[in-house]
């Protein structure tokens, strides 16, 4: 069984901030997220103009549809 529970490692120690469900000396592994190395780039707004574009008839009823309706 794996239970995950958050911590904070500080000074070489990792202090646990909830209980974990063991009452004896039992083995762990402890997994250090990786840190995000690039930013992300700044969006830039109207950089698709002209290349997505939607049909005329988008919002009336499909064929496939009609059945259901």
């Amino acid at each position: 069984m794996l239970t995950t529970i958050k911590g904070i490692y500080e000074d070489g120690k990792v202090t646990l901030i909830g209980t974990p469900p063991v009452h004896s000396r039992t083995e762990v592994t402890v997994t250090f997220p990786e840190k995000v190395a690039s930013p992300l780039k700044k969006r830039q707004a109207g950089a698709l103009k002209g290349r997505i574009h939607m049909s005329d008839d988008f919002n009336e009823p499909l064929d496939d549809l009609k059945e259901y309706m």
